[in-house]
């Protein structure tokens, strides 16, 4: 079938705007399950809240994992400050920068939203001198919340306390020149593809020549998505999450990205040379990258133990953990490889 482009940006558009910071993936996490079981597929999720739907191929013995995570970065209220201003701590590894001047919600215990900033302490320039060179830490940078509140009570008050998360707004867009961009991209663009890819085999009836695990992690922003209940038959294990660009990359916002190699290692290279020959094959734009300073849920299996050939490749991401941005062209290169891959033969070297 081919790659419905519009239906996975709607599908995108909507998981980016399901708040869903590591460790506060509940709704996220339903939404998937809902989405899978409407396509005819039977779910699991395991006890540390993944989602796993199945579809079986002619080989039922030696199986294949794709993975890609809807968990994201975000914040927890580390403090409630006596001006009713909140500290906070990080979730996953961002910059203050990156956050700054964001809107933002805090999600109360008992189920309230409560909106509000994320800003520097010093941010009046008409009063604090150092408004500009003061350090974006987790001293400075606080929430102003929406509320008419004095001191720690008033915002106790609303329902807020230690341990609240907290969600920043996706500012999800798209252009008419292609681009489409949100926080959350990482890795919400791959899952709305994942997705997409097995409702799609399912409802057309498509055999697989091996039988596949769709997974989908709900901790990797965290470093461990996808390091347990993997089923016991896999021998192949695909990350699929974003390429990383910058200077030095290859990586671009127009092609598959392939990763021969994060800061956890080199991938195995039968299978990363297989994807690569899948493009070949198959005219799919792609790139051969290293991430420097990556982990992923592949990697994390490793780590875990597990017996089995790990690969990564995803969308290219602009501004990974920031205000990221990618192209239709390598949404649909993405998908692409994802569907030549599962039809593929497995890798026997």
């Amino acid at each position: 079938m081919p790659f419905e482009l519009e239906h996975s940006i709607d599908l995108l558009e909507q998981l980016v705007n399901t708040p869903s910071p590591s460790g506060y993936t509940a709704e996220v996490m339903q939404k998937v399950a809902g989405i899978l079981e409407e396509a005819g597929l039977e779910t699991r999720k395991t006890n540390k809240g993944a989602v796993i739907a199945t579809i079986k191929g002619q080989d039922d013995d030696r199986q294949r994992l794709i993975t890609a995570h809807v968990d994201t970065l975000g914040a927890i209220v580390k403090e409630v400050k006596p001006s009713g201003r909140l500290k906070l701590d990080k979730i996953g590894g961002f910059n203050w920068n990156a956050a700054e001047g964001e809107y933002c919600t805090v999600h109360t215990a008992d189920g309230r939203k409560i909106r509000g900033t994320i800003l520097m302490h010093q941010t009046t320039v008409h009063v604090y001198r150092d408004a500009g060179t003061a350090e974006r830490s987790s001293d400075n940078i606080e929430v102003r919340l929406d509320e008419k509140v004095f001191s720690a009570e008033d915002t106790r008050k609303l329902g807020i306390e230690v341990g609240d998360f907290v969600s920043f707004d996706p500012r999800f867009e798209r252009s008419d020149s292609g681009f489409v961009k949100s926080r959350h991209l990482d890795d919400k663009a791959s899952t709305a593809l994942l997705l997409e890819l097995a409702a799609s085999i399912r409802k057309s009836g498509e055999e697989l020549p091996h039988t596949v695990h769709f997974y989908i992690s709900n901790n990797e922003e965290i470093g461990f998505g996808g390091n347990a209940s993997v089923p016991e038959k896999t021998v192949e294990y695909i990350a699929f999450d974003m390429g990383a660009i910058g200077d030095g990359q290859s990586s671009d916002e127009y092609t598959v990205s392939i990763c021969v190699k994060d800061s956890s290692g080199p991938y195995h290279y039968g299978l990363t040379r297989h994807l690569a020959e899948l493009c070949k094959k198959d005219g799919i734009p792609h790139k051969l990258d290293i991430y420097p300073y990556y982990g992923s849920d592949a990697s994390a299996a490793i780590r875990a133990g597990y017996d089995v050939k790990h690969a990564l490749f995803g969308p290219g991401i602009e501004s990974s953990h920031a205000l990221e941005r990618t192209h239709t062209e390598s949404l649909e290169a993405a998908a692409r490889l994802l569907r030549a891959y599962v039809m593929s033969p497995l890798v026997e070297e």
